[in-house]
């Protein structure tokens, strides 16, 4: 566990059994079909449509709307996974309403969408629920391609490969396949274990094998799967957490916010799951927003997010940070923290306010807080990699390394927004890239 239960002032079971399941209870509960044929309605089928090209993965909306509204959502499940193997889980993660809600021309005129993650829910689940599998895996090449990180991007890479005959084996460090989808989303958002159904589904497609409890590094490395394998993508995501590098960083309830994740993710009982009186979250991502929102669901009385600039500069959306506001969330901006106070355990946290230059203003704020989750971005961690950008494995359009045979995607290659959907279509391109290399001539 990242957090020792007996850490003072941090404990489990804050409130009444029966709230905990209202708490955690599905975000947005699927449509059901009358609901469903409703929402569908009001999308015009624009024939140029924005929303296409606002979606990373360039999903024909209106084909799959126009499938729902004459009562074909199977067919419309086909249109989305198409394009997209996870359409499911980017149905319930994605911030479309900075992606193609935005774009669409219900938004514009009335300030009011389709609904379209909420269709591709419904018409995705509709399938998924039945246990068909709508894509057959072509016949066997006799090639065999090695994916590192089981996470949206390496998933989605093995599965087009699959599907093209290829032979596949996907190595990941947990254990348990999924990566940020099993391990770094919030509990509100994908209940009733749906990341793992989504991998068993995906799986259906033959040709993939998983190695799980394998890393990149330990068990293996880059150049013994090149040597093993005809083509190597790397999907592993980004494994280290910035520091805050503030004295007293290192006392205890000081802990790291995917990991606070994570740990709820896989708790057998959220009631189980320790949390602080006042709780502290620093960053202004999606991981911030749900951590703090979910340390509020846990019973943490006082819970603040602070982000070292404007609200307008937060990654996570307008969407988010009202959620977060409305379940008792207070959001700090421009504040960056440099100092914890307290014996052996964090008892205080100061910060100083800054102006749009991030220079201090002589303002400082102190916080109460026995826990404090750092949220402030990830790592890339790993010997032996191909060339960095800015921190992560520098890639062209198509995917490739400047390491011949070896391909990446996802949050640990440069030029992603770090996105479940941006990884799922890096993930799928790379994959007919690599499919084309392999097969040429």
């Amino acid at each position: 566990m990242a957090q020792d239960v007996f850490t003072p002032g941090i404990v489990p079971g804050r409130l009444e059994p029966g709230e905990y399941d209202s708490h955690f209870s599905d975000l947005h509960p699927r449509l059901d079909d009358h609901a469903a044929l409703v929402a569908a309605d009001r999308c015009y089928f624009c024939h140029d449509a924005p929303c296409i090209t606002a979606c990373p993965t360039d999903i024909d909306i209106p084909l799959f709307i126009r499938q729902i509204a004459t009562g074909t959502p199977d067919a419309a499940a086909k249109t989305i996974l198409s394009q997209n193997i996870m359409g499911g889980m980017c149905a319930r993660v994605c911030p479309t309403e900075q992606l193609c809600e935005e774009a669409c021309v219900r938004e514009m005129a009335e300030g009011k969408p389709v609904l379209i993650g909420q269709l591709q829910r419904y018409a995705t689940d509709h399938l998924q629920a039945q246990g068909i599998h709508p894509f057959v895996r072509a016949a066997s090449t006799g090639r065999k391609v090695a994916v590192v990180g089981a996470g949206p991007a390496g998933l989605s890479c093995a599965h087009r490969l699959a599907m093209h005959g290829h032979d596949v084996v996907v190595f990941d460090a947990r254990p348990r396949p999924g990566g940020l989808n099993e391990y770094g989303i919030a509990s509100y958002k994908t209940v009733d274990g749906f990341a793992a159904a989504e991998v068993d589904w995906l799986l259906q497609i033959g040709g993939i094998e998983i190695r799980t409890g394998v890393a990149l590094g330990r068990e293996e490395t880059l150049e013994g799967l090149r040597d093993r394998f005809d083509a190597v993508f790397l999907g592993m995501g980004l494994g280290g957490v910035n520091a805050l590098r503030v004295e007293g960083e290192d006392k205890d309830g000081i802990l790291d916010a995917v990991e606070f994740i994570a740990d709820l993710r896989q708790a057998g009982d959220v009631a189980d799951l320790p949390v602080g009186r006042d709780v502290v979250v620093i960053g202004g991502g999606m991981t911030a927003i749900d951590a703090a929102v979910q340390s509020k669901l846990l019973g943490a009385l006082n819970v603040t997010l602070v982000y070292r600039r404007g609200r307008d500069r937060m990654n996570a959306s307008v969407y988010e940070q009202n959620l977060a506001a409305s379940k008792g969330v207070r959001i700090v901006t421009h504040a960056v923290p440099v100092g914890v106070t307290g014996n052996g355990a964090v008892r205080e946290i100061e910060f100083s306010y800054v102006d749009a230059e991030m220079k201090p203003t002589g303002e400082t704020l102190r916080l109460a807080a026995d826990q404090v989750l750092k949220a402030i971005g990830q790592t890339l961690e790993g010997d032996g990699l191909p060339e960095l950008e800015s921190g992560k494995i520098a890639v062209d359009a198509a995917g490739r390394t400047s390491v011949e045979g070896v391909w990446a995607g996802g949050d640990c290659a440069s030029g992603g927004d770090d996105l479940t959907v941006t990884a799922v279509a890096e993930g799928r391109d790379a994959a007919m890239d690599i499919h084309a290399s392999l097969t040429a001539g």
